[in-house]
């Protein structure tokens, strides 16, 4: 899934950097819980093997989509993404 289907699935009309709008993610966030406050969003999805996603978008933000996925284990795995291109750090960065 590219990230400009999601926002339009969800009917986020947002701007985020260009090189975004290209970035594929995993198609299961169509599947997850939208939650929205103020100018930022929330996506959240429980997979069958008990993996908590979640998406958030903060247009404004400096980092404006991060990725964090909970393990059944407890650990963490994620990403976020700055508003240039290559500017991506890992959870183990957060």
């Amino acid at each position: 899934m590219i990230f400009r289907e999601l926002l339009d699935y969800f009917n986020i009309d947002e701007s985020f950097p260009d090189y975004l709008q290209d970035q594929t993610f995993n198609k299961v966030f169509l599947d997850g819980d939208l939650s929205k406050e103020g100018k930022n969003y929330k996506i959240a999805v429980k997979t069958r093997q008990d993996v908590t996603h979640q998406m958030f978008l903060k247009p404004d933000e400096d980092y404006p989509v991060i990725i964090l996925s909970e393990l059944p284990t407890g650990k963490l795995n994620g990403m976020k993404f700055g508003r240039t291109e290559g500017d991506v750090k890992y959870i183990s960065q957060l």
